[in-house]
């Protein structure tokens, strides 16, 4: 019998799910494994247009609004403009993702560097928590928060070390694991989620990639997150509530919804 509990899945691309249907039926599925709720989160002006939609439409869906570092070269006056209207939406609950990117380098790191800048003073200006998305850039990630002066958000599918996980703590900021802790060469994963306290940790999918074991190598989904949360709770050695118990009330800290 599967033990019920309520997660959220912080951190899925609704938005490249086929149509409102493929949408439902994968609601269906994370709702049987207990996840209540769901954060789709865009990485461009085109899916964030489609994730408040689907948060609109979807009970339990919220969306977050950014710009990944891959388009930040795709930014312009008017982009930010949009996004701040999109993120007047009421079910909009984070500015994201958005960050640096040093390893696949689509857009040149000087515009990576400004359009986060500019990201994250729309995230000050409307009070709203960031989701950063770090590759290999930690210096620069952590210096630019620290310049703009933002005080809250998660860095998402995190893959550093307890070191670095000491900095994003100092700096009240979340950190939010995904389906790589269930992997074979998860070692500093596994470690960072020993070392991070509950009431610091958030859980993902970041679907429809990632997919935890036993399904890693095939589509990912909200469903998925429980895995998530079973092997936290397992290097822990805690019970799967204590991790739905803390998680879900970082959620509704973090994002201010309940």
């Amino acid at each position: 019998m599967v033990k019920e509990i309520s997660l959220t899945d912080t951190h899925a691309h609704l938005d490249l799910l086929a149509d409102d249907r493929a949408v439902e039926t994968v609601l269906s599925r994370a709702r049987k494994n207990g996840v209540t709720r769901i954060i789709t989160v865009a990485d461009k002006l085109e899916s964030s247009y489609r994730a408040v939609d689907i948060a609109q439409k979807f009970e339990g869906v919220y969306a977050a609004v950014g710009i990944h570092p891959h388009d930040a070269k795709t930014v312009n006056p008017n982009t930010i403009k949009e996004l701040k209207n999109l993120a007047n939406n009421p079910k909009v609950v984070a500015i994201g993702e958005i960050g640096l990117d040093y390893y696949r380098n689509h857009s040149p790191r000087a515009v990576q560097q400004k359009v986060f800048a500019q990201l994250l003073d729309l995230a000050n200006e409307l009070g709203l928590p960031a989701i950063i998305h770090n590759r290999d850039a930690n210096d620069d990630v952590i210096k630019i928060i620290a310049e703009q002066g933002l005080g809250k958000g998660v860095f998402h599918c995190f893959s550093g070390d307890v070191a670095f996980a000491q900095t994003v703590l100092a700096m009240n900021f979340y950190i939010s694991i995904a389906g790589p802790v269930t992997f074979k060469n998860a070692g500093k994963l596994i470690n960072v989620a020993k070392f991070v306290p509950l009431t610091k940790l958030l859980i993902e999918t970041d679907s429809p990639y990632l997919a935890p074991v036993p399904y890693r190598g095939q589509e990912n989904e909200p469903a998925n997150v429980r895995l998530v949360a079973e092997k936290i709770a397992e290097i822990k050695g805690v019970d799967i509530s204590a991790v739905s118990a803390s998680t879900q009330e970082n959620v509704s800290l973090l994002f201010s919804i309940r």
